[in-house]
């Protein structure tokens, strides 16, 4: 089969192709054969187009074998009309970019027309727009994230001290769990919806849970820590409660002689009179006499 292959292809390798010289590439596939004539070709010529647009008609020179999209670049420069907001028309017919000039039949001295395609330009603005908008929120979000690290090793240090068993302020605790929110609301103002700004929402988040932990770590420590120190405020208390007190007995018509009698009370009720217990032996006798002749004024001094 090879050798009937090659028998057959013989006439044409030597040249009786019907003028046309051919050639067997390695591959096996059978291409006519490249000539000097063909390295050596002239370069497509040049032809000048005119193009109106509006009231105005543009020369322009440009190869023969170029495309349309070459040719609204260079009609770009002449009239400032982006190349993607164009449309040419040549023979009462919109050409398309990618097509050429030759394959469409233009010629030298042929016309066109140029108009502005409105659709396209809306489209191009809103693009434009949309990529001004990622541009300004990549640079907020970028410095909102240098904050957000900040906050993020302050979190570290409170957890550090907490997991020693001490106790953080609790005011220094609501303030970082402040500025995380408030970078949370910064987040929220940023106008596009990108990859970036929601990982810095998701950080925020999970560091205000880190902090609401805290929260409860360091309530809780600070309440053990009370302890001891309100039984020692109870202990006090009671000390202060047990506390003496000293009645003066004093005589309205012999102010010198009188006596004074101390007690200690664990309770005292002011509603009931207190009890005076007798004065001491030496001087029973002479006081009894004074109580039965006399009924003296009493004043009550609370020392």
């Amino acid at each position: 089969m090879r050798m009937e292959t090659n028998a057959g292809l013989a006439p044409l390798l030597d040249g009786d192709g019907g003028g046309k010289k051919w050639e067997l590439r390695p591959g096996g596939m059978l291409v006519q054969k490249r000539t000097d004539e063909d390295d050596s070709r002239l370069p497509p010529r040049k032809i000048r187009v005119r193009v109106k647009y509006g009231e105005i008609n543009h020369e322009i020179d440009i190869s023969s074998e170029a495309s349309f999209g070459e040719l609204k670049k260079l009609l770009s420069g002449v009239t400032g009309l982006h190349h993607q907001d164009q449309k040419l028309y040549y023979k009462n017919r919109e050409r398309d970019s990618k097509a050429f000039l030759d394959t469409s039949g233009v010629k030298d001295k042929s016309k066109l027309v140029l108009l502005e395609d409105p659709i396209s330009k809306e489209k191009r603005y809103l693009e434009m727009k949309k990529k001004s908008q990622i541009e300004k929120a990549s640079i907020i979000i970028s410095h909102i994230s240098l904050q957000i690290d900040k906050l993020a090793k302050k979190v570290l240090v409170f957890e550090t001290v907490v997991s020693r068993g001490e106790k953080v302020v609790h005011s220094d605790i609501i303030k970082l769990n402040d500025s995380l929110m408030n970078q949370l609301i910064q987040l929220d103002n940023v106008p596009a919806d990108c990859d970036a700004k929601s990982q810095q929402v998701k950080r925020v988040q999970d560091l205000v849970e880190k902090i609401d932990a805290l929260k409860l770590k360091n309530s809780s420590s600070s309440s053990t820590d009370n302890e001891p120190l309100q039984k020692s405020k109870t202990r006090s208390d009671k000390k202060q409660n047990n506390k003496s007190v000293t009645f003066s007995f004093v005589n309205p018509e012999d102010k010198q002689s009188a006596s004074v009698v101390t007690t200690k009370w664990e309770t005292f009720d002011y509603t009931v009179a207190p009890l005076i217990d007798a004065p001491s032996s030496s001087s029973t006798s002479a006081t009894s006499n004074d109580h039965h002749q006399l009924q003296p004024g009493f004043t009550w001094n609370l020392l």
